[in-house]
C-alpha cells in the first residue's frame, strides 16, 4: 500500500513538473518577440508525422516580415532564416559567429561521422585549414582526367543498355555514374559499379543514404543530447557501412605507402597530410598547417567517406534534375547543345579541362538546379 502511495505521489508531482519545463522551454522565442512555430511536446516544432524538409517548406509558407523564424527542435531554440540578406549575415559576414552545423559525431563508435561537415569549434577550423588546399581548381584539374575515364565508360555502358532496354531508371544510372568517378578519385579504387549495379561501393554508399540506422526522433535526438546518446555508444553509420570503408581506405593507404605509389586524387593529397602535416608544392606550410600537426588514419578516413557520400549522392540528384528540365525545355536542350559544339570544335574535338570552363551556359543550367 505504502508503494503504490507512493507511486501515486510520484506521477502526482513527476507530470507537472516535465509539464513545466517544457512550458519554460517553450516560451522563449515568445518571451523574445520573435515570431516562432507552436511546439507540440515532446517533439517540439519538428513534427514526427512530416519529414524536415516538408516541415522547413512550411515554415518558410508561414514567415512574416522577420527576417528568421524561431523553431524548437524538441527543447533546443533554434532559427530558421528565411530572409537573403539575414542568410547572407549567417553564411558570409558574420560567418565566424556560426561556424558549427550542429550534427551528431561519436568517434568513438562512429570514426566515420568526425568529417568536415560534422566537426564542430577549434577542430573544425583546423581540419579546414588543413583541407582547403585540396580543393583548389589547380588539384581539381589533376582529377578532371580520371573524370573524363569514367564518363567514356559510362557512355559505352549507356550505349549497351539503349541497345537492349526502352526504358531506363536514370537516377540509379546517374549514381553508379558519380559512384565510381568518386570512388577513383576518393581512393583510386575501380568501384566498377556501372557494370555491376549491385557493386559493393554502390551497395554501401546507397545502403548510408537510404537506410538510416535510427529513426527520425532519435537522429534528432543525437542532435539535441549528443552527450547522453554517445553515453549510449549510438552511431548514424551502419557498423557494416563503417567496417566496409575503414577497411577499404586502411588498405589502400597501406598498399600506397608501400609501394611508394603516387595519384593525383583525393586519397594522394590526404596520405601527405596524414605523413607530413602538409601538401606537397603548398607555400604555406610554415604556418597554420604544421601547428596543426597531422591527420590521423581516422581522420583520414573519414574525410575520405565524406567526399565520397557528397559526391556520388548530390551529384548525381542535380544531373538527374538537370536532364529532366533539359528534356522538358527544348529550346535550352538546343541551346546547350550549340554551346558544347562549339567549344569543342575549338578544342579539336576534345574535352578538356579548359574546355569545359568555357562552357558557361551549360554551368548556369547545372547550377540552376
Amino acid at each position: 500500500m505504502e508503494v503504490l502511495i507512493f507511486f501515486l505521489w510520484f506521477l502526482i508531482l513527476f507530470i507537472p513538473t516535465i509539464y513545466l519545463y517544457f512550458q519554460k522551454k517553450y516560451s522563449y522565442w515568445k518571451d523574445r518577440g520573435v515570431p516562432y512555430i507552436e511546439p507540440k511536446i515532446p517533439y517540439g516544432s519538428l513534427h514526427a508525422s512530416k519529414s524536415t524538409r516538408d516541415t522547413i517548406n512550411m515554415f518558410y509558407k508561414t514567415k512574416s516580415d522577420f527576417p528568421f523564424v524561431g523553431i524548437y527542435v524538441l527543447t533546443t531554440s533554434a532559427v530558421v532564416a528565411t530572409d537573403l540578406d539575414f542568410i547572407k549575415d549567417v553564411l558570409i559576414r558574420d560567418f565566424n559567429y556560426f561556424t558549427d552545423h550542429g550534427v551528431y559525431t561519436n568517434e568513438r563508435d562512429d570514426p566515420l561521422s568526425a568529417n568536415l561537415f560534422n566537426l564542430d569549434g577549434q577542430r573544425w577550423r583546423n581540419l579546414r585549414a588543413k583541407l582547403s588546399p585540396t580543393f583548389t581548381s589547380g588539384r581539381m584539374r589533376f582529377m578532371f582526367p580520371t573524370v573524363l575515364e569514367v564518363a567514356d565508360r559510362f557512355n559505352k555502358v549507356l550505349g549497351e543498355l539503349l541497345e537492349t532496354q526502352k526504358t531506363h531508371e536514370v537516377k540509379d544510372l546517374l549514381a553508379r555514374f558519380t559512384t565510381d568517378v568518386i570512388g577513383t578519385c576518393a581512393f583510386g579504387i575501380e568501384c566498377n559499379s556501372l557494370k555491376d549495379p549491385n557493386a559493393e561501393f554502390r551497395k554501401y554508399g546507397r545502403k548510408h543514404i537510404e537506410e538510416p540506422s535510427h529513426g527520425t526522433f532519435v537522429n534528432r535526438l543525437m542532435n539535441v543530447f549528443p552527450r547522453l546518446c554517445k553515453m549510449l555508444h549510438l552511431s548514424r553509420t551502419h557498423h557494416d557501412v563503417t567496417t566496409f570503408f575503414m577497411g577499404i581506405v586502411r588498405e589502400t593507404v597501406a598498399y600506397r605507402e608501400k609501394n611508394n605509389i603516387r595519384r593525383n586524387d583525393f586519397m594522394d593529397l590526404l596520405i601527405q597530410l596524414k605523413n607530413n602535416a602538409s601538401i606537397d608544392g603548398d607555400e604555406d606550410e610554415s604556418t597554420d598547417s604544421k601547428i596543426i600537426g597531422k591527420l590521423t588514419f581516422e581522420e583520414l578516413a573519414a574525410q575520405a567517406f565524406v567526399f565520397f557520400l557528397g559526391g556520388f549522392e548530390t551529384s548525381s540528384s542535380t544531373l538527374t534534375f538537370t536532364l529532366y528540365e533539359l528534356a522538358v525545355n527544348q529550346d535550352i536542350q538546343n541551346k546547350c547543345r550549340s554551346e558544347i559544339n562549339l567549344v569543342l570544335e575549338k578544342y579539336n574535338g576534345n574535352l578538356t579541362y579548359e574546355a569545359m570552363n568555357e562552357m558557361h551556359y551549360v554551368e548556369q543550367i547545372v547550377l540552376g538546379m
